[in-house]
């Protein structure tokens, strides 16, 4: 299974990968930890000590049309926080 990662560049994020050595990453939903651990290990060169998801809901959203009210939510995702060994870091902004 070939997994879909995108980091999260957040300022929290940003002070959490400074501080404490974590990172996030928007992951596929069927994901589980243990290919994640092994996809960031992989693309980043890094090692991986821990990784805790969390499953969102898409938003809900509407909107007026000539046919009336439309009414759906967006897509669901899954958010992956992840702790490397120490001394090892990611940085995000060195492909740019």
């Amino acid at each position: 299974m070939n997994i879909i990662i995108k980091p999260v560049l957040t300022e929290k994020m940003t002070i959490q990968g400074d501080k404490l050595n974590r990172y996030g990453f928007i992951v596929d939903v069927k994901a589980n930890k243990l290919q994640i651990r092994n996809a960031v290990e992989q693309m980043y060169n890094v090692v991986v000590t821990d990784v805790n998801t969390v499953n969102y809901m898409g938003k809900l959203k509407s909107r007026y049309t000539k046919a009336g009210l439309l009414e759906g939510r967006a897509n669901n995702f899954k958010k992956a926080i992840v702790t490397l060994k120490d001394g090892d870091k990611i940085d995000f902004y060195s492909n740019i």
